[in-house]
């Protein structure tokens, strides 16, 4: 068998519609205005630099290494960007970092330690808001903390007694990345939230957005402090609770709803209940009422719960929601399980589980930036989806990469224009 080898053909052709399609949506000049000035002899722009990390994964990579081991030959030659080595982008991302809080709890001596980077939160807001996002009439926010497993130098021991950090993520509408606050390993979700919550909603008034129309958080929102933010910031908000708050007020639900869901039959109901009265009075303020929305499942083993005296396992929400029915409340929160499946997005196609840094403020850096990737890939695919009909709106970046980012194409100039050459008969663009 002959081979005849050409070096100008590119193996990832899709990637400059991206590019095209990225520059109609004026990127480089929101990434020119929100972060600081290069100097006028830099050899590569921050569009240079932000096309080639969002390079990395839209076509296939995980690590920034893969721009010199796995890209370099395929853009060489490419109208739309250039290629910078991996220490020069590590350098510049690592520029941007910013100074880490270090707080500690009034009983405690233990050091909490976060970072939050407000000049990457307003670029990260003004690509949103170019994308039509914060224009939304009613905007739902959740909360959530994940475990981000790793042996940098600076991690410490999370819960689950292994090393690494612990960030706070904010999405907006289910499907976008709006806030990230990173916190060391040993920093739990509780500690300190309020301070990162009071960030986040300060961050949204900024850009002048409408009030929050729903917020959804879990357990370890359910404090004093947390719950009257809430209440001020959003229109209705939906906080689990810990049962052992609760529980007690389980037996005082009389009228059950019986339902199903995948796991199988559940049943709810809700009671009025006045909590956080002691915090209330140490701050001289009034308890006020909410709405505590508690569902309970059989157990499989027929095991009595000493507290309720039967055998269900219970789940509380705490609302300030009086107008959906009780399974519309429980439907409502159980979308607030599409977080997890955006933190499998970003840690499994957009290098969360591979951190370029060693420190935590670095780091948080590299967060924002493959948040705001996971942010354009929605815009992206659902714009490309429109345009080939093998693309769909929910397809996850593996399956685009194999069905338009994998297209043999190499730039060839004709009549004084650069035009691009498509190897694939079968490739269909509308």
């Amino acid at each position: 068998m002959k081979v005849v080898k050409s070096n100008s053909i590119s193996a990832f052709g899709g990637m400059n519609f991206v590019f095209e399609h990225l520059n109609k949506l004026n990127i480089s000049d929101i990434l020119s205005d929100s972060l600081p000035k290069l100097n006028p002899n830099s050899r590569y722009s921050w569009k240079d630099l932000f096309y080639s990390f969002l390079s990395i994964y839209y076509c296939g990579g995980d690590c920034i290494e893969d721009i010199h081991t796995n890209l370099r030959p395929h853009f060489e030659n490419n109208p739309y960007i250039k290629l910078p080595s991996p220490d020069t982008l590590l350098k510049r991302l690592s520029e941007l970092a910013t100074e880490n809080q270090i707080c500690k709890t009034k009983r405690g001596s233990v050091e909490h330690e976060f970072n939050s980077n407000e000049e990457l939160c307003k670029l990260n807001m003004a690509i949103l808001s170019k994308l039509g996002v914060l224009n939304s009439q009613e905007l739902t926010l959740d909360y959530d903390n994940t475990i981000i497993f790793n042996e940098k130098s600076d991690s410490k021991m999370t819960y689950k007694r292994d090393y690494g950090y612990q960030p706070g993520v904010c999405t907006i509408n289910e499907e976008h990345i709006f806030y990230i606050e990173n916190r060391n390993g040993n920093s739990d979700a509780k500690s300190f939230q309020i301070d990162t919550l009071q960030r986040m909603f300060g961050a949204l008034e900024k850009v002048k957005t409408p009030k929050v129309s729903h917020f959804r958080a879990d357990a370890a929102s359910y404090q004093y402090e947390v719950i009257e933010l809430l209440n001020e910031k959003s229109e209705f908000f939906y906080v689990g609770c810990r049962n052992s708050y609760v529980e007690k007020h389980f037996t005082q639900v009389q009228d059950w709803t019986t339902a199903k869901d995948e796991f199988g039959e559940l049943q709810v109901g809700s009671i009025l209940i006045t909590p956080f009265s002691q915090q209330a009075r140490e701050y001289k303020a009034t308890p006020k009422p909410y709405r505590l929305l508690v569902k309970r499942r059989l157990r499989n083993d027929g095991q009595m719960n000493i507290i309720t005296q039967d055998a269900y396992d219970y789940r509380a929400i705490l609302t300030n929601n009086f107008d959906m029915t009780d399974l519309e409340v429980a439907n409502f929160y159980a979308k607030r399980g599409n977080m997890e499946r955006q933190f499998d997005i970003l840690k499994n196609d957009f290098g969360w589980q591979c951190l370029p840094f060693s420190s935590l403020n670095k780091n948080s850096v590299f967060l924002y930036f493959s948040a705001i990737c996971r942010n354009l890939y929605n815009n992206v695919i659902n714009y490309f989806s429109t345009k080939c009909k093998s693309i769909k709106p929910t397809d996850r970046i593996k399956k685009f990469i194999f069905r338009f980012i994998i297209l043999p194409a190499k730039w060839i100039k004709q009549s004084r224009q650069m035009k691009l050459k498509v190897y694939n008969p079968a490739f269909v663009y509308t």
